[in-house]
């Protein structure tokens, strides 16, 4: 849960049933007419009544400024989040959440967007689709889902020029194969964006089809971390603005040392992939565990997810 109030409060004003165990939730605004806007791609934290707080990317079109709409799938072997929201939300409900936040940002100029989503990956491409559409520009989207019927928005997507820019890829309609993210990238135009998300083994596998391209022209956003927090501890953090020291003992992340040290430090996900605790390093070398930061925003070593990202030196310097 973030521990600075900067929250919303929305109303839950209708659940759609979207495809077997996704639904879509309808959130209006309710002390205002409009909500904080986004872009495609973006992401709201959702605070539950019970104490939980989740991500969920933004699904509607980025002009809506009355509504936030964000697609959940129930996840049984997940934390509970969507579990709880499949089962307990009821739409009248009363709900907080975050500002709008984008780590997966549509480069809209460019030639062509090539758009690979899997399963409720379909998100916030689907948000990226409706842009493309509006702005009139190239694109081609990619959707696997294991069956029709766990296919997220397919009415809406059969709409538009399938013909031509839409590839669906059903795994039990080709006896279990899974689509070959290598062949789509080779396939495509040259000067082409490409943007995935989707389950692990299809971001490794769009990771490794896109190893050669312009780093600037690959896009991935992760729903969950790929890789355990570094909780290896043994070092010290400084705070610069409030000159403060502590300790971040062994089996202990940077962020439950601050909070231990009743430090109020804003975050969420707790696993490196909302990007809402980022935090500048002004000396040190962080051991980055994220899935927001890009390679080269790594090597700078400018800022640092503080959740699940350690230390490779004795000290470290923050601009808290």
């Amino acid at each position: 849960m973030k521990v600075t109030d900067k929250t919303i409060e929305v109303l839950l004003r209708s659940i759609t049933y979207e495809a077997d165990d996704v639904i879509t939730l309808d959130l209006r605004p309710v002390a205002t007419k409009v909500l904080p806007a986004f872009t495609a791609g973006a992401h709201i934290e959702l605070q539950l009544r019970n104490g939980m707080a989740r991500n969920y990317s933004l699904a509607n079109p980025q002009h809506e400024r009355h509504r936030y709409c964000v697609a959940i799938q129930k996840d049984a072997t997940g934390r509970g989040g969507s579990r709880f929201i499949h089962e307990m939300q009821r739409a009248g409900d009363i709900l907080r959440v975050s500002p709008p936040r984008n780590n997966f940002a549509l480069i809209e100029a460019a030639e062509c967007s090539v758009l690979i989503a899997g399963g409720i990956g379909i998100t916030p491409i689907w948000c990226m689709v409706q842009r493309l559409v509006e702005l009139g520009r190239p694109w081609k989207l990619f959707y696997a889902v294991r069956s029709r019927r766990r296919a997220a928005f397919l009415d809406e997507i059969l709409t538009l020029d399938a013909a031509l820019n839409v590839h669906l890829h059903f795994d039990d309609e080709r006896e279990g194969a899974f689509i070959n993210v290598d062949a789509v990238v080779q396939d495509s135009a040259p000067g082409s964006h490409f943007y995935c998300c989707g389950p692990l083994p299809m971001l490794a596998a769009f990771e490794a089809a896109t190893v050669g391209l312009p780093a600037e022209t690959v896009h991935v956003e992760y729903f969950v971390a790929k890789e355990p927090v570094a909780a290896s501890g043994g070092f010290e953090v400084i705070l610069a603005r409030s000159g403060r020291s502590v300790f971040v003992p062994h089996h202990s992340t940077i962020l439950d040392a601050l909070v231990a040290a009743g430090i109020a430090v804003e975050h969420s996900c707790l696993e490196g992939v909302c990007g809402t605790c980022e935090t500048k390093v002004l000396e040190g070398i962080p051991d980055h565990h994220d899935m927001v930061l890009s390679a080269q925003e790594r090597a700078s070593n400018r800022t640092m997810m503080i959740c699940c990202s350690g230390c490779k030196t004795g000290r470290l310097v923050l601009d808290l």
